[in-house]
């Protein structure tokens, strides 16, 4: 197992871009501390937006498309999803909101992984909280008829991975 000698970093000269970049890191986070207490609306409202980015984002990698107005009906969790593709939008809204929650709480072993997976697929029935028995690929049908591969997961393991912990 390694280990760290923290003793070693007092005698360890820092190259000053290092030493620039540390003092950016405390400076950015007392304005963070700033804004928390002077504006967290701003904050709030920033967060959101960048919670709505990042669903889009990630659901086009799957191949989901959907107009910004229903996603931020989604996302604001006022309507219901109609549709699977709607499932998943609001399966990762609900994840989202538990990782930004309770993010310092939240244990990463396989078992809290696969309850979020579980989350996720709570609108599209029976499908989350299981390990992957197949290999799969996330692929498209592009208007010349032809099929291209968008993203290739993971592959499946060998044995359920229930047992380990990360």
């Amino acid at each position: 197992m390694k280990t760290f000698d923290y003793e070693a970093l007092k005698t360890t000269l820092l190259p000053m871009e290092t030493v620039h970049l540390i003092s950016k890191i405390s400076e950015y986070k007392g304005k963070q501390d700033l804004y928390k207490k002077q504006s967290p609306q701003i904050l709030s409202s920033l967060r959101d937006v960048a919670l709505i980015q990042s669903t889009k984002a990630s659901n086009v990698i799957e191949g989901i498309v959907i107009t910004d107005k229903r996603l931020e009906t989604i996302m604001a969790n006022k309507t219901e999803p109609f549709d699977r593709s709607e499932g998943e939008i609001a399966g990762y809204r609900d994840v989202l909101h538990t990782i930004h929650a309770s993010y310092e709480a939240i244990p990463l072993n396989s078992n809290v992984i696969l309850q979020l997976h579980r989350d996720l697929y709570t609108y599209v029935a029976g499908e989350g909280g299981r390990w992957k028995h197949d290999d799969n690929v996330i692929d498209e049908r592009l208007p010349s008829g032809e099929k291209r591969v968008r993203f290739t997961p993971v592959i499946a393991p060998s044995k359920p991975l229930l047992c380990y912990d990360f």
